[in-house]
C-alpha cells in the first residue's frame, strides 16, 4: 500500500504534513516503549496510515492542466479497472487519446509507461492478498487483472525476484518473527 518495492525502495513524502505526523508518531513509539502492547500497537497504526498517505499518488487539483486531467482520468481508471484485462489502448480510450500520445504524456507526467504503471499496480494488489488472504495464487492472479497464472507468476517474479508463494512464505515468515518478538 505504501508503493516500496524493489525498484523504489526509498521513502519520499508527497505530503509534508503528513510526514511530520508519521515522524511524530514513530517518535512517540520509541519514546514511550515501556506503554502497553495495545497502546503502541495503535501509534504503529496510525504511523502506517500517515506514511501510506503521505506517499499516496498525488491527485490532480481542479486548476491543472489538461495533461494532469488526463492523468488524473487514466489512474481513476486504473485504479477502478485493474482487475481486469485491460490495455494502454483501453486507458487511451477512456481519456479520448491516441495510444501514441497519451503514453507520451504519461510517462512524461509519472515518469512510468502506462504499461509499467500499470505492472506495479496490479503487482502491489497481489502482494497485498498473498499476504492478507488465503486466496490461491490461480485466485490472486484472476483478482489483479491475469487471466493465466503462468503469466501472472512470471510478471510477479520480475518484479520481486521470487515467484508468489515464495514470496508469500517469506513475508509471512517475517510477519510472524515480528509478532513473535512483540509478544516477547
Amino acid at each position: 500500500m505504501a508503493g516500496f518495492s524493489q525498484d523504489t525502495p526509498i521513502y519520499h513524502a508527497r505530503k509534508k504534513e503528513l510526514r511530520e505526523e508519521m515522524r511524530k508518531e514513530m517518535l512517540y513509539i520509541v519514546e514511550h516503549a515501556n506503554e502497553s502492547t495495545f497502546h503502541l500497537i495503535g501509534h504503529l497504526y496510525l504511523f502506517l496510515d500517515y506514511l501510506t498517505r503521505s506517499i499516496a499518488p498525488i491527485r490532480v487539483k481542479a486548476s491543472s492542466t489538461l495533461r494532469d486531467f488526463y492523468l488524473h482520468e487514466a489512474i481513476e481508471y486504473i485504479e477502478h479497472n485493474f482487475q481486469n484485462a485491460i490495455t494502454v489502448e483501453d486507458i487511451a480510450a477512456v481519456c479520448g487519446l491516441n495510444r501514441t500520445y497519451f503514453g507520451k504524456i504519461f510517462k512524461q507526467t509519472t515518469g512510468k509507461t502506462p504499461q509499467n504503471f500499470l505492472l506495479q499496480y496490479r503487482m502491489t494488489k497481489a502482494t497485498e492478498l498473498l499476504l492478507l488472504t488465503e486466496l490461491s495464487v490461480h485466485d490472486i492472479s484472476n483478482a489483479v487483472g491475469y487471466e493465466n497464472a503462468l503469466h501472472f507468476s512470471r510478471a510477479f517474479k520480475t518484479v520481486y525476484g521470487v515467484p508468489p508463494r515464495e514470496w508469500r512464505n517469506q513475508n509471512r515468515m517475517r510477519a510472524e518473527k515480528i509478532q513473535t518478538i512483540d509478544t516477547v
